[in-house]
C-alpha cells in the first residue's frame, strides 16, 4: 500500500495546479485521473478545444463579411475536417504538457477512476479492472462538473448533443437549436453560426446570461441578434423528439401561453454543469454533498478530517481559473503556509464576439445592497485602435464606490476585453481607485485605452478621440 501526503482526485485545472504545488512544496504526491489524458472537461473537451473553434471560426467569418472592405480580397473555403483536426492537435499538445509538468514535479499519475475508500484512503480502479488502495495523509477531491441534464431532453450526442458533442459534429447543420442562453450555449452556438447553421437560443429565463450585468447583457444580445442569432426568452422546453433528419423541440411560454414546436438537424442542451461526486465514496468518511457538491469552510477543508475539496465539486463559480487558485491556497495551507483566495475579484469572461468580460459587483448587486455608487463609460467607437481596426462595437463601464472612489466592478464588451480584464483585477486586489486607473499612462493607440478612458468617466473628464 503506497502512502503519499497529498492524493489528489481528478486531473483538472483544480488537481493539476494542486499537485505542482504540492510537488513544488516537497511533497509525496499523487494525481488520480481515469482519462487517456489530463487537462479534465476544461483542456479536453471543454474551455481549450471551444477556444480554437471560436477563434477558427471567427476568422472564416472575418474572411468573408470584412477582409475586402480592408482590401483584401479571398474566397474562403471551409474545411472542417481541418478545422477539427487543429482543434485536436492543439488539445493534445496542451495535454501533453501537463503530462511533462507531472513528471518535473515529480507527481505519480495513478491512471484509473478513484474513490475514498476510508479515512486516509484512496481505491484506484485502472481500466483492466484491477484495483489498488494507497494511503494519503490529505485528500484533495478535485473532481470537477458534468453537463446538467434536462427532463424530456435525451442527449445522444448525435441530433441531440451536450458541450462535448457540440465540439464534435461531423457537419455543419443547416439549423441548431440551443437550450440555455448561458456561457457555453452561447459560445457554441455563435461558433455554428459563424459556419452556417441557422441558431435559435431557447432561454427559461426573460433574459440572457443571467447574473451579467443587465445593461452589458442588453449589448450583448443586441449584438449577437444582429449577427443572427434568434432568442426565444421566457421559454420552458418540455421535450425533443429525434426523427430521421433533425429533432422537434417543443417549449411553451413561463408564463403561460399555447406550446411551440420549432425543428432542427440538432439540438444543443447547454443548461449549466453540476458537480461531480457520483462514486467518490463520500459517504466512507461521513460526507454528504448537497445541490452544490461537497461542502467545505473558507480554507478548503470538508468535514472530514484530512479531506479538502477545490473546484467546480464545491460552491462558486465554476470557472477553470477559480480551481486553479483554489489548488494553490489549498496546498499552501496543507504545508503551513497561509494560502488565500480573494473570491471577490474573480473575472468571468463569454469569448463570443464580440467578447464579454466582467469583474466584481454589477449595479443591480449595488442597488439592491444599498451602495451608493458612480459610473464611467466609455464605447469603442470613440476608441481610435478599435476605429482603425473595425471593431467598434461595445464599452467599458467602471462602477466605483461614491464615497471613496474605489473601484467596485468592471463590466466590458467589445474587442480583446478577455485579455485588457486582468489590469482590472489588479486595480481591485490592490484596493485601487478609478482616479488610480485614470491618471495611469496607457500606450497610445491601443484598446486598452478604452479602460482608462472609463474611469476617468467616473469623474466626467473622459476624453474622446
Amino acid at each position: 500500500m503506497a502512502q503519499y501526503d497529498v492524493i489528489i482526485i481528478g486531473g483538472g485545472p483544480g488537481g493539476y495546479n494542486a499537485a505542482i504545488r504540492a510537488g513544488q512544496l516537497g511533497m509525496k504526491v499523487a494525481i488520480v485521473e481515469g482519462r487517456e489524458t489530463l487537462g479534465g472537461t476544461c483542456l479536453n473537451v471543454g474551455c481549450i478545444p471551444s477556444k480554437a473553434l471560436l477563434h477558427a471560426s471567427e476568422l472564416y467569418e472575418m474572411a468573408i463579411k470584412d477582409f475586402a472592405s480592408m482590401g483584401i480580397d479571398v474566397a474562403p473555403k471551409l474545411n472542417l475536417a481541418q478545422m477539427m483536426a487543429n482543434k485536436a492537435e492543439s488539445v493534445t499538445g496542451l495535454t501533453k504538457g501537463v503530462e511533462f509538468l507531472m513528471k518535473k514535479n515529480k507527481v505519480e499519475w495513478l491512471k484509473g477512476w478513484g474513490k475514498i475508500a476510508g479515512p486516509g484512503k484512496v481505491s484506484v480502479k485502472a481500466a483492466d479492472g484491477s484495483e489498488a488502495v494507497h494511503e494519503a495523509k490529505n485528500i484533495v477531491i478535485a473532481t470537477g462538473s458534468v453537463p446538467s441534464g434536462l427532463p424530456g431532453v435525451t442527449v445522444d450526442n448525435k441530433r441531440i448533443v451536450d458541450s462535448t458533442g457540440a465540439l464534435a459534429i461531423p457537419e455543419v447543420p443547416k439549423s441548431m437549436i440551443v437550450i440555455g442562453a448561458g456561457v457555453i450555449g452561447l459560445e457554441l452556438g455563435s461558433v455554428w453560426r459563424r459556419l452556417g447553421a441557422k441558431v435559435t437560443v431557447v432561454e427559461y429565463l426573460d433574459r440572457i446570461t443571467p447574473g451579467m450585468d443587465t445593461e452589458t447583457a442588453t449589448a450583448f444580445q443586441k449584438a449577437l441578434t444582429k449577427q443572427g442569432m434568434e432568442f426565444k426568452l421566457g421559454a420552458k422546453v418540455t421535450g425533443a423528439k429525434v426523427g430521421k433528419s433533425g429533432v422537434d423541440l417543443t417549449f411553451e411560454p413561463v408564463a403561460g401561453g399555447a406550446a411551440e414546436t420549432l425543428s432542427a438537424d440538432y439540438v444543443l442542451l447547454a443548461i449549466g454543469r453540476r458537480p461531480y461526486t457520483e462514486g467518490l465514496g463520500l459517504e466512507s468518511v461521513g460526507i454528504v454533498p448537497d445541490k452544490r457538491g461537497v461542502v467545505a469552510n473558507d480554507h478548503y477543508k470538508t468535514s472530514a478530517p484530512g479531506v479538502w475539496v477545490i473546484g467546480d465539486v464545491t460552491s462558486g463559480p465554476m470557472l477553470a481559473h477559480k480551481a486553479e487558485d483554489e489548488a494553490v491556497a489549498c496546498i499552501e495551507l496543507i504545508a503551513g503556509k497561509a494560502g488565500h483566495m480573494n473570491y471577490d475579484i474573480i473575472p468571468g469572461v463569454i469569448y463570443t464576439y464580440p467578447e464579454v468580460a466582467t469583474v466584481g459587483k454589477t449595479e443591480d448587486e449595488l442597488k439592491a445592497a444599498g451602495v451608493a455608487y458612480k459610473v464611467g463609460k466609455f464605447p469603442f467607437l470613440a476608441n481610435s485602435r478599435a476605429k482603425v481596426n473595425h471593431e467598434t462595437e461595445g464599452f467599458v463601464k467602471v462602477i466605483a464606490d461614491a464615497k471613496t472612489d474605489r473601484v467596485l466592478g468592471v463590466h466590458m464588451i467589445g474587442p480583446s476585453v478577455s485579455e485588457m480584464i486582468g489590469e482590472y483585477c489588479v486595480a481591485m486586489e490592490f484596493a485601487a481607485a478609478s482616479e488610480d486607473v485614470a491618471r495611469t499612462c496607457h500606450p497610445h493607440p491601443t484598446r486598452s485605452e478604452a479602460l482608462r478612458q472609463a474611469a476617468m468617466g467616473v469623474e466626467g473628464w473622459t476624453m474622446q478621440a
